[in-house]
């Protein structure tokens, strides 16, 4: 089991950039697929983005694509979200997430396949 703990969140404007950080230890990073989710106020909690152990695979939700970024570094057990052109729909706390995987190509979307999850960074996008 991995410990996560995320970083990065705060109050942008619309328009606004962002980078969300997630730190990993106690665990074999390389071998756990991660992904990002968010839960706005009165929401459940969404699928953001996800990615492989290697890095090599990534998806995202559809409202998100050509927007945020995943990437990973596995020599810092830390996964990233780049947030570019941030609305306000987009205002949430920001949940990263891991899994221990068997291949590098393994994604996944839902919650339920999510072992590990960090405590959540809160994301405010308003003028």
């Amino acid at each position: 089991q991995v410990m996560l703990v995320e970083s990065g969140g705060g109050v942008v404007q619309p328009g606004g950039s962002l980078r969300l950080s997630c730190a990993a230890s106690g665990g074999t990073f390389t071998s756990y697929a991660m992904g990002w989710f968010r839960q706005a106020p009165g929401k459940e909690r969404e699928f953001v983005a996800a990615i492989g152990s290697s890095g090599a695979r990534t998806y995202y939700e559809d409202s998100v694509k050509g927007r945020f970024t995943i990437s990973r570094d596995n020599g810092k057990n830390t996964v990233y979200l780049q947030m570019n052109s941030l609305k306000p729909e987009d205002t949430a706390v920001y949940y990263c997430a891991g899994a221990p995987v068997t291949f590098n190509f393994i994604i996944y979307t839902r919650m339920a396949e999510y072992r590990d999850w960090g405590q959540g960074t809160q994301v405010t996008v308003s003028s």
